[in-house]
């Protein structure tokens, strides 16, 4: 049976490739956007859209209680275009920004319009040096210096945020770096990739799979373990849309 969805980042790359894979199992999709002409997009999708920044805890919260959401999905970044190094210094403690207090300002609107279960986005390349390949369990790289370290305490802060958010179910989906359509790149460019429709795949699967913790989610590699979202999600990094 379809439920009611609040999709966070709904116009970005995952969530792009997101949107019709929840259409498509009947779910109703509420997204949101910060840009008016992509709301627009969205709702040829079959989205019901919603301009709002997530920066606007006030504006955020109506959003959400009007959306009356089962499941809420936090696919939320602010990354540049094709990741351009130009732009990537402010970009990661723009993003960083919105891992903590973003993440925080929509696990508040969550809690206050009843979800149940909470789905956000992480990284599966944030381990702290040890032994390979990590499992979910493994500690965070806390002691990161420079943007690494910027990113990092985001991270940190997200999953922390997420896992602890009570009554909400907290899902962390770890991400590999993202390849395919609307991504930076075609084809698989770094240690532990994963292509964008698998990802999305495994947000969907996260809403009715699968114990509330930690999922690493990337094509099999030597750096991230991905037996547990193969084993509890039913996830395959195959699938494709």
């Amino acid at each position: 049976m379809g439920q009611r969805i609040f999709l966070a980042g709904a116009a970005g790359a995952i969530g792009r490739r997101l949107v019709p894979l929840l259409c498509g199992a009947g779910h109703a999709v509420v997204g949101t956007t910060r840009s008016p002409a992509k709301a627009e997009a969205l709702r040829a999708l079959g989205v019901e859209p919603v301009v709002v920044d997530v920066f606007d805890a006030g504006a955020l919260t109506a959003a959400v209680a009007a959306a009356r959401p089962d499941i809420v999905i936090h696919q939320l970044t602010d990354l540049p275009q094709d990741l351009d190094p130009r732009l990537m210094g402010e970009a990661v403690v723009r993003n960083a920004r919105i891992r903590d207090e973003g993440t925080r300002n929509l696990i508040a609107a969550a809690q206050a319009a009843g979800a149940r279960r909470l789905i956000a986005q992480s990284i599966a390349w944030a381990y702290a040096p040890g032994p390979e390949p990590h499992a979910e369990d493994d500690p965070l790289d806390r002691a990161a210096e420079g943007a690494r370290g910027v990113t990092v305490r985001g991270v940190v802060a997200l999953e922390e945020q997420v896992l602890n958010a009570a009554p909400l179910e907290g899902v962390v989906l770890r991400y590999g770096q993202l390849y395919g359509p609307g991504t930076h790149s075609a084809t698989p460019s770094h240690a532990s990739p994963v292509h964008v429709d698998a990802a999305a795949h495994a947000a969907l699967l996260a809403i009715d799979r699968g114990a509330p913790g930690i999922y690493n989610i990337a094509e099999p590699n030597p750096h991230a373990a991905t037996g547990r979202a193969r084993a509890e999600l039913g996830w395959n990094a195959d699938f494709r849309a």
